[in-house]
């Protein structure tokens, strides 16, 4: 049977088996880790050795967890007990098989028989459908408008509606937002206007950014929704300090934060994760895993199984879900910030989906992916039509609804982009305020300039601007 070393020879026999191990005693190893002694004070001793004396020394008064039997020893080290080997052993880089990915639905939208999820109202299944039917539109009309040269720039969420949707409907309103520029499902669950996003879009006076911000970077201060950043995985480390104030403030609420796989890539996403795995953090980090940073495939970015592996390299919880399955997404974002706030931890969740428009209307995706490609995850893999099924399984959604849905919000929608586009521009004067509390006579200085700059050339900048 295994016994505790407490005795004098035990302390022995720990501080041989760390030289072993470790290799102290030989000079290779003290030439290495030996520091000049410091004048008139007295020697330094390696860290290494230190390390077996202050160990030692404590198995005098209680165990450090190093059990030895006839087969096998055991080290008690910081994060639980390491088994010593005698084989060289080296981690395999990626598992025989890769990790699962959590779905409810089929292709189809039939449900499949034995699955576990959260189940949902017909009065938020219903909404759920209607908000992804909703930015679709919303998407396709604003798409269509920067190609008309109404908007200098648009970025779609076609393909990856039921990520943004089903996860809004998972969380609640005090639960704060860090979102990249593919979620304003979110804000739309939460009751962002079809005006608020085109004012936003078309930079008028209403827009709550004044101007300042390129289109599709929302934000909404009354919603808790964080202003996009266009610079990849910033609001990662800012979601996780946010969370780690809803713990300190005892807030039934946690933070979430979401990104791409190109965000992944990012130093932020890695400090923000061991940040949050270390400070035991309510966070959910929720990845868009669409293949494809914009023209930069997967395989490309990282060897690794996906994002969901890399959890377990911080310390977090994590979980593969169908990004396409909005009852898959509802119930995992369900679940996962229960286990955020109850267990006060950071979870992982990514979400498999695909990017069916361009990155961007500065893109043509179809330079680097073929239109097949594109077409068979617009029609076998859809989200609308996969959650379309299922709710009309349940009579909750019929074609008269559908089509009366369509046409009021298309309605809706060409209205709140003609009122955005015919509102007066913010004043000039908000290009130079809301940083600092008096403006700075650099910035007084540039304001001046730009005034005099345009009254000499009035030609070269566009009437509507308020001066």
């Amino acid at each position: 049977m295994a016994q505790h070393l407490k005795s004098s020879s035990s302390k022995s026999a720990f501080v041989n088996i760390l030289k072993h191990n470790f290799g102290i005693g030989s000079q290779s190893h003290a030439a290495r880790h030996l520091r000049p002694n410091l004048p008139n004070g007295p020697p330094r001793q390696n860290p290494i050795s230190r390390l077996c004396n202050t160990m030692a020394e404590k198995l005098s008064v209680s165990s450090i967890g190093l059990h030895v039997d006839s087969n096998n020893q055991v080290l008690d080290f910081p994060g639980g007990k390491v088994a010593f080997t005698h084989e060289i052993q080296f981690i395999s880089e990626s598992s025989k098989e890769r990790v699962p990915c959590y779905r409810v639905l089929d292709d189809n939208g039939q449900q499949i028989p034995n699955s576990h999820f959260v189940q949902v109202s017909e009065e938020v299944a219903v909404k759920i459908y209607s908000d992804m039917v909703t930015l679709q539109i919303m998407d396709n009309i604003f798409y269509e408008a920067q190609r008309q040269g109404r908007l200098s720039f648009y970025a779609t969420t076609i393909g990856e509606e039921a990520i943004n949707i089903a996860s809004a409907a998972a969380l609640t309103p005090q639960d704060v937002i860090f979102p990249q520029y593919r979620e304003p499902g979110v804000l739309l669950w939460r009751g962002f206007t079809l005006q608020e996003f085109a004012n936003q879009c078309f930079g008028n006076k209403s827009d709550y950014g004044k101007g300042r911000q390129m289109p599709v970077h929302y934000g909404s201060n009354k919603l808790n929704y964080f202003t996009v950043s266009a610079t990849i995985a910033t609001q990662l480390p800012n979601a996780v300090g946010a969370a780690y104030s809803l713990k300190m403030d005892r807030k039934d609420a946690c933070a979430v934060t979401f990104f791409g796989d190109g965000g992944s890539s990012e130093g932020d996403f890695h400090a923000a994760m061991n940040f949050a795995a270390v400070m035991e953090a309510p966070v959910l980090f929720i990845c868009r895993n669409n293949g494809w940073a914009i023209s930069t495939p997967t395989s490309d970015q990282f060897r690794s199984d996906g994002v969901v592996v890399k959890g377990r390299a911080y310390g977090i919880r994590s979980i593969r879900v169908d990004g396409n399955d909005a009852l898959a997404m509802y119930s995992a974002v369900h679940a996962a910030r229960e286990m955020a706030i109850r267990e006060q931890r950071p979870i992982l969740i990514e979400a498999l989906t695909y990017r069916v428009g361009h990155h961007s209307t500065s893109d043509d995706s179809t330079r680097y992916r073929s239109a097949d490609e594109i077409e068979w995850w617009n029609k076998a893999r859809n989200p609308l039509s996969r959650f379309r099924t299922w709710i009309e399984s349940y009579g909750w959604w019929s074609d008269e609804a559908e089509s009366d849905l369509r046409s009021r919000i298309k309605k809706e929608m060409l209205e709140a982009l003609r009122v955005a586009e015919k509102s007066e521009k913010p004043n000039l004067e908000n290009m130079f305020s809301d940083v600092y509390d008096v403006p700075p006579s650099n910035l007084r200085e540039q304001e001046l300039m730009v005034r005099q700059t345009i009254k000499s050339h009035p030609q070269d900048y566009p009437s509507d601007v308020p001066l």
